[in-house]
């Protein structure tokens, strides 16, 4: 039997993710049971990964309003921010973990290609990629394999399609070892009344597919995100799209091109659950249906099926809406660019999804019914505190009989060749971060900064999460990553305008799973409502677990934030010997989660320190004061391994040019405690001391508390007469020691 003419049954719907009580919904919606084409786009339209269904009610209680927000989370591909002059900023971040799982290289060079699109179908020009990504431990050979692709995957997409990759962050934990987390941002520029819509209406309008053909690849792909990785998941590599940034490259001008020129009613990328996804949301967003021909889809494999048409994941395509009398111009551009260009369908005022195949009658569904807001299902999960925690939080650092190091320094370069803590320049050597000449600060310092062409403005651009910090204390350590997130912009020199999110987590069924994640979202809104950092959109990813293990909870924050001026962009490390180095912030011994407390001693509890959002804040406008006044030299964050690392980073970050220092830190208990201690809202920067007094009054009128620790210059890093290493030894572990990893 042909599968279009597969009796459907509730078996059936199972085994395509639907539970009991959507068939019967389905069944309902249509008044009779589905074909195996709208079974098909139902299982795709429904999934966690489209249609949010485990996680919308939580989302919508995060700030969606608000700052500089044009665009908010939800209304469009991605999210838009006004940075004045009449130009905005489009950025997103999401996941692309399941297929990196099976197949690292493409799985991440399609996540690359599809935030891209997310961006340039705002009208948008990408001008840079980040990225944050988690893997298990590199002595493990499955996880070199994994890290490898991943990183070539997004080198060579990136590379190819010529947007610089400008920072990110990779972590590694045994969490991560069966479930890697790829996540991928993009950030574009657009003039604010030149953004376009991904809706679709105006009654016998044209429905266009351009770009690609469409063949079988990613056929389920979001249903595939939507479950568990399991020895089963090796089987679903089909479902892993193949991209083509050569091919995108040239969508990306077209598209550009015709949006400049005003001819589009809509245009929509088609990313997950592919023509299904892109023909249902453009409908509902326009209250319109659409009528649909799939005998007009150019297809690179013969045979396909109407089911597997609608569900294929092909990588650049779009679906445009085209305004009456423009459809052969926007043919011309398209062909000027060696594209496909078809009429596929029109727009109806019915508000039908209405497909049509080989003659026959595919599928009719109301598109309403089929999307995230309209008739998905939105469901409240049962939650439970996780029984790990009264174990975890049992753990006093205080109290617990830590043995202190007998040697500091000893002590110091194991913390410092955690992989999690030294330099990720084997990464982002891959990547080509200077293509277009924008990029003022690239990888390596706290946060990128790139240049907004023929302005005197710039915007800095950071990923932040600490996991293992959300793992012990889910609302809390959702607030670091936020609030860490706002210090690495503000350290460079720019005002945190506004978040996107991409939130890695295991199972929703599992109530201590949701628990984590209802406590992250808590936290998550506290954090941006202070800030005044608005979500823009982002991505959830479910299911992150095998049977072996779940990953740490894992909230990334992708955060944007603007230089006014490019003489405030600010780096990290020391400049010069002479200069003096200056604490700003409190230190409160805090090791709990700490990369001294898992890799001295073994152990990942306690709690994570603790966060003061308003003195975080008092933080973060006394550092911008400093840096209009021109009064600081750098200024770095202290994060992963304590102020003993951020102090050896800014000696050596400028690895050309190395600084040393001396200084001497107040000790309230414990040596190892003080130079490890993970307690936030602290940064390190260098004065003139021609700026001394200057300096001083200026943080002295806000109340901000500092204390000067010592001086630059030297060979070495000296800390408080007891910890003492060369700066040529600080740079070998620091330069060197992933690629030694890399090739064992």
């Amino acid at each position: 039997m042909n599968a279009e003419e597969l009796q459907v049954t509730l078996d059936l719907a199972k085994e395509h993710g639907l539970t009991e009580e959507e068939f019967e919904r389905i069944k309902k919606i249509l008044g009779r049971v589905p074909t195996y084409t709208e079974l098909g786009i139902f299982s795709v339209m429904w999934s966690e990964h489209c249609s949010y269904k485990n996680s919308i009610a939580l989302l919508k209680t995060l700030p969606r309003s608000g700052g500089r927000l044009l665009v908010g989370a939800g209304e469009e591909n991605a999210g838009l921010v006004d940075i004045g002059g009449g130009l905005a900023v489009a950025f997103k971040i999401e996941s692309h973990n399941h297929p990196s799982a099976v197949e690292p290289y493409q799985g991440a060079a399609t996540g690359v290609g599809g935030i891209m699109r997310d961006i340039f179908t705002m009208g948008a020009r990408p001008i840079a990629s980040l990225n944050s990504l988690r893997f298990g431990t590199l002595d493990e050979a499955r996880t070199r394999y994994l890290f490898d692709g991943v990183v070539r995957g997004i080198g060579d997409y990136g590379n190819s399609f010529g947007v610089p990759t400008v920072a990110g962050e990779v972590y590694f934990d045994e969490s991560y070892r069966d479930n890697p987390l790829v996540n991928a941002m993009a950030v574009g520029i657009v003039k604010t009344d030149k953004f376009a819509s991904a809706v679709a209406k105006g009654e016998g309008n044209a429905v266009m597919i351009v770009g690609s053909s469409t063949g079988r690849d990613g056929i389920h792909g979001a249903t595939f995100a939507s479950e568990e990785i399991s020895e089963k998941s090796e089987a679903k590599r089909p479902s892993v799209q193949v991209g083509d940034p050569f091919t995108e490259k040239l969508l990306l001008e077209a598209s550009l091109e015709i949006i400049k020129n005003g001819w589009l009613i809509g245009i929509q990328d088609m990313g997950a659950a592919g023509i299904s996804c892109s023909t249902s949301e453009m409908s509902a967003k326009g209250n319109s249906g659409m009528k649909i021909d799939l005998n007009k889809v150019p297809l690179r494999e013969k045979g396909m099926t109407a089911y597997e048409i609608m569900l294929s994941e092909s990588q650049e395509r779009m679906l445009c809406v085209v305004k009456k009398g423009f459809e052969e111009k926007v043919k011309e551009v398209f062909e000027k660019w060696d594209l496909h260009c078809e009429i596929i369908g029109f727009v109806t005022g019915d508000g039908l999804l209405d497909i049509d195949y080989d003659g026959g009658k595919k599928a009719v569904i109301p598109a309403y019914e089929l999307v995230l807001g309209g008739g998905a299902p939105v469901y409240y999960r049962e939650t439970k505190e996780p029984e790990y925690l009264k174990e975890v939080r049992r753990f006093n650092p205080k109290t617990a009989g830590l043995t202190e190091p007998a040697n500091i320094t000893e002590a110091f370069i194991k913390v410092f060749s955690s992989p999690n803590i030294v330099s990720k320049r084997w990464v982002y050597e891959q990547y080509d971060s200077m293509v277009r000449t924008n990029t003022i600060v690239g990888p390596g310092c706290d946060a990128a900064v790139v240049y907004i062409k023929d302005t005197e403005k710039a915007l800095a651009m950071k990923t932040d999460c600490n996991s293992r910090y959300v793992y012990l204390n889910a609302r809390e350590g959702t607030k670091i990553a936020v609030a860490e997130s706002a210090r690495n912009i503000v350290c460079s020199g720019g005002v945190p305008l506004a978040i996107t999110n991409c939130l890695n987590f295991g199972n929703p069924y599992k109530p201590e799973m949701y628990w984590q994640f209802k406590e992250a979202i808590e936290g998550m809104g506290e954090a941006c409502r202070f800030f005044d950092t608005p979500v823009t959109g982002g991505n959830v990813s479910f299911y992150n677990e095998s049977p072996n293990i779940a990953v740490y909870p894992t909230p990334t924050i992708g955060m944007v934030g603007l230089v006014e001026k490019l003489e405030y962009v600010t780096t990290s490390y020391f400049k010069l010997s002479g200069h003096l180095i200056y604490l700003l912030g409190e230190d409160f011994e805090e090791i709990g989660g700490s990369e001294y407390l898992k890799i001295i001693h073994g152990k990942v509890a306690g709690d994570c320190p603790k966060i003061d959002l308003t003195a975080e804040k008092k933080l973060h406008n006394s550092l911008l004061a400093l840096i209009s006044s021109k009064l600081i030299k750098s200024a770095h964050d202290i994060s992963e391994g304590g102020i003993a690392a951020a102090l050896a980073e800014c000696c050596i970050m400028n690895s050309e040019n190395p600084v040393g220092a001396e200084v001497s830190i107040p000790v309230k208990s414990r040596e190892d405690f003080t130079l490890f201690s993970e307690s936030q809202s602290r940064v390190i920067v260098s004065v003139d001391p021609a700026d001394k007094t200057a300096f001083e009054k200026a943080l002295a009128s806000t109340g901000q508390v500092f204390k000067q620790i010592g001086k630059t210059g030297g060979e070495k890093l000296r800390i408080n007469g007891k910890l003492e290493i060369d700066l040529p030894v600080l740079i070998d572990i620091y330069y060197n020691t992933i690629s030694r990893l890399m090739n064992v």
